[in-house]
């Protein structure tokens, strides 16, 4: 009679309607999901660090969206220019990170399709530019360097450490 009820409950949940994975399924998902995207934090930390990241990171948005704010050190390059100017600009040997606004945008994504077409190892920088200035990390605009003060919903108050 247990079962009755959960089988139930589990049809009436809309989270549970369609059934989890199961774990060697979700593991494989996950495992490849981390080997397509990078978070903002991590990232910085990475570019942070004495030395070489081992990655390049690109900006993939407009020059009137990248003057008005990018990460320090990324190479700016639009979607639009990929196939015509990546050999230029980008050493095939090195992964690149790509970004564009946020999470409402697939303009990253669209890029990484671009580099990965051209033969680049390539990963997309979850949160974009919107995460980068909300969890507080400096970037630069056509006046400068900035920095705004970390947003509490998308990056820890206290130690800067999520637990994650």
């Amino acid at each position: 009679m247990v079962m009755t009820t959960q089988r139930t409950a589990s049809a009436a949940n809309p989270v549970l309607r369609v059934a989890p994975a199961s774990p060697a399924a979700a593991a494989a998902y996950f495992g490849a999901s981390l080997a397509f995207h990078a978070d903002v934090s991590d990232v910085a930390a990475a570019l942070a660090a004495d030395g070489d990241p081992g990655f390049v990171v690109l900006d993939s948005r407009s020059t009137a969206s990248w003057d008005q704010g990018h990460v320090p050190g990324a190479v700016h390059l639009p979607t639009a220019l990929i196939a015509e100017q990546a050999r230029n600009l980008l050493d095939p040997d090195v992964p690149v990170v790509t970004y564009c606004w946020g999470p409402g945008c697939n303009g990253a994504a669209r890029a990484a399709l671009a580099l990965a077409e051209l033969g680049y190892q390539v990963k997309e920088m979850l949160g974009g530019f919107e995460y980068w200035a909300r969890e507080g990390f400096e970037f630069e605009t056509w006046e400068g360097r900035e920095r705004r003060t970390a947003d509490p919903l998308t990056a820890p108050a206290a130690d800067g450490d999520c637990g994650c």
